[in-house]
């Protein structure tokens, strides 16, 4: 059983850059997908970005198209979220997500590891 843990969240201005990373042990981190969502303030959790095991396939949400970017280094068991023009709409709570497999899924309900979360506060 995998357990992952996030960090890198923090309080920045609109139009900052912040790196997510999200650390697994217990598991060969290597046959998870994985993905992250975030939960706005007063807002359910949603889909923001997801990653296959190898790195190969990768997927956004339209809302961080261009801005955010996922990517993997299984060596070091570990998922980063690259986010470029911060706005204040992304101001959440983040969370690191893996499902056992290549599958890649946007929906929450079909991760069964979770991150503890990580704030990210953008200010305007």
């Amino acid at each position: 059983q995998v357990q992952l843990v996030e960090s890198g969240g923090g309080l920045v201005q609109a139009g900052a850059s912040l790196r997510l990373s999200c650390t697994a042990s217990g598991g060969t981190f290597s046959t998870y997908a994985a993905a992250w969502f975030r939960r706005p303030p007063g807002k359910e959790r949603e889909f923001v970005t997801a990653i296959s095991w190898s790195g190969g396939s990768t997927y956004y949400t339209d809302s961080v198209k261009g801005r955010f970017t996922i990517s993997r280094d299984n060596a070091k068991g570990t998922v980063y979220l690259h986010m470029n023009s911060l706005k204040p709409e992304d101001t959440a709570v983040y969370y690191c997500a893996a499902r056992l497999g290549d599958y890649v899924s946007i929906r929450n309900g079909e991760y069964s590891y979770w991150g503890q979360g990580t704030q990210v506060t953008v200010s305007s």
